[in-house]
């Protein structure tokens, strides 16, 4: 992957969403209005953490998020989510 040029400050991270499924586990195809939003993805950029608080996860990781978690950001054609590390759940 190239190096991105956005930096989250402090307590944010960069997340790659997981792409949504496009069939049920039993093979219906689901449609695009019915997706629903993934609450996983992959970690792409960290910020330096606040000095009472050093970041606990890093670029590469896979982590599950709340539905509403972050705010949307499209950069160079793809999409991503910025939130603070508090809206992590786990790291998977």
């Amino acid at each position: 992957m190239a190096k991105l040029s956005v930096k989250p400050l402090a307590d944010r991270v960069l997340v790659e969403p997981a792409p949504a499924e496009n069939k049920t586990a039993g093979g219906i195809i689901i449609p695009d209005t019915a997706k629903e939003k993934p609450m996983r993805g992959k970690i792409v950029a960290v910020g330096n953490g606040k000095p009472e608080e050093p970041m606990t996860v890093k670029v590469g990781d896979l982590v599950l998020y709340g539905k509403y978690a972050g705010t949307e950001l499209t950069f160079e054609g793809k999409e991503y989510l910025i939130m603070k590390e508090s809206d992590i759940y786990a790291i998977i």
